[in-house]
């Protein structure tokens, strides 16, 4: 689950970790409210959408940049008329862009050194790691790339956490100078605090600035949940802006389905993660295009595949779709009612390739094979790709 930037800055407020200032608005009367109550003339105001690269991008409107400097509350104001209610087109909201219905107005900083700072779950060592860098405003992985030495990793113990000592070490390892250590140190710890009360999977600051006044500064933060965590949570479920997802996976997440939205046109319908990267990557291999990524893990209900299926022949570009199912804790015979059941039931309008294995696999097969339905058996997933595939094109 992704949240905005104000959303993110309302954590860091509640978790005592410094940042700038500021104020969420829906209208440009409010955000001249808010820029005035902040009293300065050193003004920032920021689109809000659930993308990257906001400040180089375009509005359909002409208005060029979703992030600006302003020095008074009616330039505010202005800015805020062009970008509420506007589409905005960044190298991550592809040409469709995403409707900006809020924006952030927040005091802007004078920065003197920009800084990269993470905590993430390192499934390796089943622990968190800090990943930190000097280098920050920019993308990290390209850092890591050209100038790897300048990347940082201070893995965590869960059962003691951050410890003072390896929040000042990391504060001296990213050359923040030794009056700020302490500040550094502090924001360091309770970045860890809400990383750990939060369930979170990740916590990334960039940048982590350094200010010409002597700060130490969460400037932009973003954050990701643990799904399996977020009952709770209802704090942060209640951040969910439903508006800002794709409609197919809002819809998959209300029957408990993991739904993923791709650019192909051939849909895939499996249980568990692993096997869903396998049946894409095999899909690949034989020339086709995923259009999804769709898991109705390991205990599907029929009704759960019947809105599956819903969700899948909804977007008009497949034109075919692979069940492959491995029966373990869900039995063959089971999903094989349950795939007979939502074809008669949603009317399938595009060639079915269904590939069962696993538990009473004997009984799914002749199940389906019985059932009348116009639909393609394969013996393994090699065969199912190569058949879907073929049916696609």
């Amino acid at each position: 689950m992704n949240i905005h930037e104000y959303q993110a800055k309302e954590l860091l407020d509640l978790f005592g970790v410094a940042n700038s200032p500021g104020g969420v608005a829906s209208t440009p009367e409010e955000a001249e409210k808010i820029a005035t109550s902040l009293n300065t003339q050193d003004l920032v105001i920021k689109a809000q959408v659930h993308a990257g690269g906001r400040g180089k991008g375009t509005f359909k409107n002409g208005f060029k940049g979703g992030v600006h400097l302003c020095k008074t509350p009616a330039e505010i104001r202005d800015t805020a008329a062009k970008m509420l209610g506007e589409t905005l087109v960044t190298h991550q909201t592809g040409e469709e862009g995403r409707v900006v219905r809020k924006v952030l107005v927040a005091q802007s900083v004078e920065i003197e050194k920009e800084l990269y700072f993470a905590i993430l779950i390192d499934r390796a060592i089943s622990a968190p790691i800090i990943v930190a860098s000097t280098e920050g405003g920019v993308d990290i992985e390209a850092v890591a790339e050209h100038t790897p030495e300048k990347i940082f990793h201070l893995p965590v113990d869960p059962l003691i956490g951050l410890q003072p000592y390896q929040a000042r070490k990391l504060a001296k390892m990213l050359g923040i100078p030794t009056a700020l250590l302490k500040n550094a140190a502090t924001l360091f710890e309770n970045l860890y605090k809400l990383f750990i009360a939060r369930d979170c999977s990740m916590v990334e600051v960039n940048p982590l600035v350094i200010t010409k006044d002597n700060q130490v500064l969460a400037l932009d933060a973003k954050f990701n949940f643990d799904d399996n965590a977020l009952f709770r949570h209802p704090d942060v479920q209640a951040y969910r802006d439903v508006e800002e997802e794709d409609p197919r996976e809002v819809e998959a997440s209300k029957h408990s389905l993991s739904y993923i939205g791709l650019d192909g046109n051939i849909a895939c319908l499996v249980n568990g993660a692993g096997l869903a990267m396998a049946t894409m990557d095999i899909i690949k291999h034989h020339g086709g295009e995923p259009a999804n990524f769709l898991d109705v893990g390991g205990g599907a209900s029929e009704q759960q595949v019947t809105e599956a299926f819903k969700i899948l022949v909804a977007d008009s570009r497949v034109k075919a779709i692979l069940v492959n199912i491995f029966g373990g804790i869900m039995k063959c015979d089971v999903i094989a009612q349950g795939i007979i059941n939502a074809v008669k039931a949603v009317n399938l309008p595009v060639p079915l390739v269904v590939r069962l294995e696993g538990t009473n696999v004997d009984a799914g097969r002749k199940l389906l094979s019985e059932s009348g339905l116009k639909l393609t058996a394969a013996t393994d997933i090699s065969d199912a790709a190569q058949k879907v595939v073929a049916a696609a094109a």
